[in-house]
Formats: C-alpha cells, structure tokens, sequence
C-alpha cells in the first residue's frame, strides 16, 4: 500500500512539474471537482496517462433532478428499449416507472432529442476546445428537435414522490408533454392501449430489502399482467434470480445485462390470458 501511495504522488509531482513548465505556475486544483481530470493507469513498470474528456460519466444525460437508491443508467434504460425494438409508434407502458427513466429515454428518441444535449463534457474545459464550432453542433441536433407532443408513452407508480421525480425529470429533459405520467397501482390499472409493449425495472433485492414481500409481489403481478394485458408484450429487467421462478409468465428470452456493477436479466413475455402451460395431447379409444 506504500508503494501505491509513493507512486501516486510521484504522479502527481509529474503531472504538476509539466504543467508548470508549461505555463510558468503550478496548478491548484480542487480535489472535489477539478476542471480536467487526468487518470493514470499503473503497471509493473509504466504508468499510462489519459486526459478524461468526458466529465461526468457519459451515461448521465443531465435531466436527474433528484438522487434515489439503485437508480436504473440512463443508457441502459436506452438499451432496453432497443433490445425490446420498440419504436415510437408502438404503445409504450413503464408501470414501474419510478424516476421515470425508462419512459424519458423513449420520449428522448420519439422526440429525436440528442443524449447528452443538456449537460456539459470534460473537454469543453480543456485549452483548445473550440466553443462555437461546439455551439454548431449542438444547434444542428436541436434543429431536428421534435416539439413535446402527445405521444404513446405512458408511466405509472403508485408513489407520489416517484410520479413527482418522474415530472420533474420530464421537464429537465424537454420532454414534458410527451409522457402520459399517472398515478397508479401496477396490480390494478387497467392497459392504456388493445396491445402494445410493457419495459419495466420491477423492484428486486438491491431495492427493496423486505424479501418475503418481494415474494409475494411477484406472484400477483404475472396474474395482473396476465388479466389486464393480454396482447401486450412485455420486457422486465431484474436482478432478482426468483423472478422468473415466482411471475408465473413463460420467457421467451432471456438477456444478460449490468446496471453498473449489478448483473441483471432482461425477460421477454408474451402476454396471453390464462395458463401458458400446453394442453395435455387427447387419447384415442
């Protein structure tokens, strides 16, 4: 551990005798939030230097008003819906839709809003970034901004600060308007839609530490998915290992996936109404 710390700050020592040399001053920097990142990668007997261009990670898009536990990546989010190959014009219902990321994200692509649009970049800090060309850029993807308009988008939760978040982030994104956001109870509401397509990020052990209730609410939302949306599909992200064994549905597919560090699967279902099971085959006499 000596050895690391003494490397880092011969690093460091580096780092800031070639920045003086450069510009005559050595840099102060905060540690908090500096200006430019610079991250070294140490090996047996080099050190590898890279200039972080981004800023904040690349999957923050910039619209999260609020922090929650577990919070699905944006990307991610985006992801799931390609998986799904949902397009706009195809019903879209996130009944668990929490902060709302699943639902801003396809709002973002019906909308034809770019990701990232609203935040900043690392290299818009560094000496030869060059602002107007950026500015260009920018105002190219905002020309092919489609104002927010009713669309088939809905959300649902049945938690006022979650519909709140939800709103909130909406708005952040430029996308208010777009989403039909409602307060409701998954066991119960009724489809928005005769068919139409269910992405969703069912709570699961890293959220919600009561594990008998998570049994219990597995069971009954196969049955409601089953009684109030046959015809619908439906993509559920968990990483929860008894989900499948405890919804009652039959996937069809099964998709491996991180939520950063949390190794998930995305289940596909169809959606029909009663038993999936097949038929005993009849006999003949």
């Amino acid at each position: 551990m000596k050895s690391l710390e003494f490397a880092t700050l011969r690093i460091k020592d580096a780092v800031c005798a070639r920045y003086r040399a450069a510009g005559g001053v050595r840099p102060s920097v905060s540690k908090e939030r500096p200006d430019v990142r610079v991250h070294a990668y140490l090996a047996a007997r080099e050190a590898t230097f890279y200039v972080d261009t981004s800023g904040e990670p690349l999957f923050k898009r910039g619209y999260r008003r609020e922090r929650v536990e577990a919070p699905l990546r944006e990307n991610l989010a985006a992801g799931l819906l390609r998986l799904a190959r949902w397009r706009p014009d195809i019903t879209l219902l996130d009944p668990l839709c929490g902060s709302g990321t699943i639902a801003i994200e396809a709002a973002l692509i019906a909308l034809d809003i770019a990701p990232g649009a609203r935040r900043t970049f690392g290299f818009q800090k560094l000496s030869w970034y060059d602002g107007p060309t950026w500015q260009r850029i920018k105002q190219s993807a905002q020309r092919r901004e489609k104002p927010p308009a009713a669309a088939n988008i809905h959300a649902s939760d049945n938690d006022a600060a979650a519909i709140a978040r939800c709103e909130a982030n909406l708005a952040a994104a430029g996308a208010a308007g777009a989403v039909v956001v409602r307060r409701e109870d998954v066991l119960s509401r009724a489809a928005p839609a005769v068919s139409g397509m269910i992405v969703s990020n069912p709570p699961y052990g890293a959220r919600l530490a009561d594990s008998a209730a998570l049994a219990d609410f597995y069971p009954r939302l196969g049955d409601a998915l089953k009684r109030r949306f046959a015809g619908w599909s439906a993509f559920l992200l968990s990483g929860d290992p008894r989900l499948p064994k405890l919804i009652g549905l039959r996937a069809g597919r099964r998709t491996p996936l991180y939520n950063g560090p949390l190794e998930c699967r995305l289940y596909e279902y169809r959606l029909v109404a009663g038993s999936m099971r097949p038929r005993a085959a009849a006999t003949t006499r």
